[in-house]
């Protein structure tokens, strides 16, 4: 079995991607193949967040690399729009710039309709060493302390908007990814903030959320080591998501695993296989 990939690929240039899927339903006058790498460089520019095309830019996190609406046909959830860019700088406290990537692909797609999210799949590339951190649990489990603040966001929102999710992380034919997450839910569990709360957890491969067609890897053949994870978000936005993934990212890196990681995410239906699912253990941390 190969196991070569260029999508877990570690010391290469850091390409993060982004797929949205679900469906945009385009504005009046909206029509034909609709350009989103346009609005998505604006925003990107306009955000501070985009590293100019030129010789020794200092400013920005990242470089444009692609960006298309409905870049494949496929089975529901379809793909409905893709974001690549390539990481150029540092960011606050090390973390990968997932919610501001995120951020600008939904303000771009708003620009040309409404979508409906149902599922997300990010590319999180390989990652710096962890900044020192913030204590977020009885246990002491640190996490990057621009984490921390963000999540008070999350605090201020309609009760109703509650929503229970399936997350998986891959990390590829990292044999190491497997023993590093074994005891992930338990310190999810008792984290504070808890955007995220985690309820379940499985190894099992018919729990994984696997998205289809495959953007990222040309290969099935590949190995890949995954855990899934259930529990409730506060709301099912990109925003939230953006938290979740560059949380999770950090939480793994501070457990050694530096190489590449996929994560994907969608709403949990009510008639989803419970396969292998186990209880997180340890305790929720008291509500303020």
């Amino acid at each position: 079995m190969s196991t070569a990939s260029a999508t877990f690929a570690a010391g290469t240039a850091r390409t993060m991607h982004a797929a949205l899927y679900g469906d945009l339903a385009l504005h009046p006058g909206v029509s034909g193949e609709p350009d989103i790498y346009g609005p998505f460089y604006a925003r990107s520019a306009a955000m501070g967040w985009l590293t100019p095309a030129t010789e020794q830019a200092s400013s920005g996190v990242w470089g444009m690399n692609d960006a298309e609406v409905a870049p494949h046909a496929g089975p529901d959830p379809a793909c409905a729009a893709f974001f690549q860019v390539v990481l150029t700088g540092g960011f606050a406290d090390g973390l990968l710039p997932v919610a501001p990537l995120l951020a600008a692909a939904r303000d771009s797609l708003a620009r040309l309709g409404t979508l409906r999210l149902d599922a997300i799949q990010v590319l999180l590339p390989e990652r710096d060493p962890p900044s020192p951190g913030q204590a977020a649990s009885p246990a002491g489990q640190l996490l990057a302390s621009s984490l921390i603040p963000a999540a008070g966001w999350f605090d201020h929102r309609d009760p109703d908007w509650l929503t229970r999710i399936r997350v998986t992380l891959d990390g590829g034919p990292d044999p190491a990814f497997s023993s590093a997450v074994s005891d992930l839910a338990e310190r999810l569990r008792g984290l504070r903030p808890s955007v995220f709360t985690c309820e379940s957890w499985s190894m099992d491969q018919d729990d994984h959320l696997i998205l289809w067609p495959a953007l990222f890897d040309d290969d099935a053949s590949y190995p890949h080591h995954r855990i899934s994870l259930w529990g409730t978000l506060p709301e099912w936005s990109l925003d939230s998501l953006g938290w979740l993934a560059a949380m999770l990212s950090d939480v793994i890196t501070r457990q050694g695993i530096t190489s590449p990681l996929m994560f994907s995410a969608d709403k949990e239906a009510p008639d989803q296989s419970h396969g292998q699912r186990r209880p997180a253990t340890g305790q929720p941390p008291p509500p303020d």
